[in-house]
Formats: structure tokens, sequence, C-alpha cells
């Protein structure tokens, strides 16, 4: 069983997370991540020593794991490349209307926000980002595509949902989302992958 100060860093690093989506890196203090976490004021800088920061890092780290099990549950569930990725991108759309649009993708606000201001940060989305780049490449090499255009191709198919999801956030309607889903079929079958 983990303790309690385990709990409560995870508490946080969730609230981060949660708050980041909904008000932006910029828009997110330490005492409505506190407040949001029912933690102790104190405990922010008891488990992040480095503060705002640490804590964001953490966030973003815990983005990846969440999207990371996404695409992987994604993958299992059958139909191929383009399965899977429809499937990973119907849950995003379904997060995204859930919320009111509201919530989004906190690794692409976070690089927008802050990724000419922190370096650590910076590189924590980058990380993120290849982290859902590398298994999406996986998956289409698996489905007959060299490694090299595998990986050119995740590429383009993780940035066209990350903008896909932010123009539905601004449109509030998930039609763009369903737009990169088509996008991305078309893609497999003019790649030539088995989809």
């Amino acid at each position: 069983m983990a303790s309690k100060g385990t709990l409560t860093k995870a508490r946080l690093s969730a609230s981060m997370l949660r708050l980041i989506q909904e008000n932006g890196y910029s828009g997110t203090g330490l005492n409505a991540v506190t407040e949001d976490a029912e933690a102790p004021r104190g405990s922010i800088y008891f488990h992040f020593p480095d503060g705002k920061e640490g804590l964001g890092v953490a966030a973003i780290e815990l983005a990846t794991v969440e999207f990371g099990e996404l695409l992987a549950e994604a993958a299992a569930s059958g139909g191929g490349a383009t399965g899977a990725i429809r499937a990973a991108i119907e849950v995003l759309s379904g997060i995204v209307s859930t919320s009111d649009f509201r919530l989004g993708c906190p690794v692409s606000v976070v690089t927008l926000e802050m990724g000419a201001e922190s370096e650590r940060l910076r590189r924590v989305c980058a990380t993120a980002f290849e982290s859902w780049i590398t298994p999406t490449a996986q998956l289409l090499e698996a489905n007959g595509l060299t490694s090299t255009d595998s990986k050119a191709l995740a590429t383009a198919i993780v940035s066209m949902v990350e903008g896909a999801v932010i123009v539905s956030r601004a449109l509030r309607n998930v039609q763009p989302l369903e737009a990169a889903a088509d996008a991305v079929d078309l893609l497999l079958r003019q790649s030539g992958s088995v989809a």
C-alpha cells in the first residue's frame, strides 16, 4: 500500500495535470493545485522542492503515461493501424467534448507556453511526444511500412491529432478530430500500409 506522502504527491501531480488542461500552465497557480488536490499548502515544496516547474514536469510525465496507455489499449483492440489510431482519436474526442471543450492536451499547452522559457519543461514535452510517435511508428511498421516511412508518418499523425484537439476546442466542435481520423485513413491507404 502506498504511503500517505506518495498518495499526496500523486494527487498533486494529477491536480496540476487537470488544471493545466483547463487553465494552461501560466494560468495554474500553486494555491489552486493544493486546493484541488486537498493537500496542505506546504506539501508542494515538500514533494517538489523546485516548485511549479517540478510539479509541471510531474504532470507532463503523468500525461505521457496516461496517453501511452490509451495508445496501447487502442493498438490491442485490433483493427490494425487505422483501427487503433481511430480508436485513440475517438477517446480524445470524447474527453474534449465531455469536458465542454475545456480539456485539451497538456503537453501542447506547456510546449506553447513554456517551451522557450524552460528547457526542462521543453525536454519533458519532447519526450512525451516521442513516446507517442514511437509506438505509432511501430504499429505502422507492423502494418507494412518501412521504418523511415513509419517514423515520418507517425510524426505527421501525432502532429495532426494535436492540432485537431486545439482546433476542436476553439470551434467547440469535434469535427476537426473526426476529420483527422478520416485523414489518417486516407494517408494509410495512400501509403500502401495494410490498414
